[in-house]
């Protein structure tokens, strides 16, 4: 056999090898247990909600959508994080959004275009620095809702601003804590 197919099949071998052992992991978790944390996590997590839910059932609009309660784990759960800023709650969602309504209203539903929008939304949420995890989720609920360009505004960008609103406010009842770290 040939010493170039040998050594070529052994690189591959080094290089699969580094790889995987990339997925490994090191250690254990560095998240803690914070008995104030999870109970700040369960009252703000609750009263935005529930004042979204209230909102929707008292008026003839939609105030509530799933990615919102995954905002309020980080707006309530690591609220000091880039990603749980204000910017990036407010912003995430509306960029998120637009982006799934555009693609939605210019290329309807295909499997093709549903992807396409979710990577379009990550990458013009982190050229914008509004990169918000939960937002993600948006160009999957507005396409397969069908939801007109109505949705950018209710839900989308009054109920985000109602989550910021109650991380304002819940998160500074905390003596340790000052909500937001940023604006801009």
């Amino acid at each position: 056999m040939d010493s170039t197919k040998i050594a070529s099949r052994e690189e591959k071998h080094l290089f699969y090898v580094r790889y995987l052992s990339k997925m490994k992991g090191k250690g254990r978790s560095p998240l803690q247990v914070n008995a104030k944390d999870s109970v700040t996590g369960l009252i703000g997590g609750f009263l935005t909600i529930f004042a979204l839910v209230y909102l929707t059932n008292m008026t003839s609009s939609t105030w509530l959508m799933a990615p919102f309660g995954a905002s309020c784990v980080l707006a309530f759960g690591v609220w000091n994080a880039p990603l749980s800023q204000p910017r990036n709650i407010i912003g995430g969602h509306f960029v998120s959004t637009f982006v799934g309504l555009a693609t939605y209203h210019l290329f309807g539903d295909e499997p093709w275009a549903i992807g396409l929008a979710v990577g379009l939304a990550i990458a013009v949420m982190m050229l914008t620095k509004t990169t918000h995890p939960p937002a993600g989720a948006d160009p999957l609920v507005v396409m397969l809702g069908a939801y007109s360009w109505s949705y950018l505004i209710t839900p989308v960008l009054i109920g985000s601003i109602v989550i910021v609103f109650f991380a304002l406010i819940i998160n500074n009842l905390r003596n340790n804590r000052e909500y937001p770290t940023f604006w801009i």
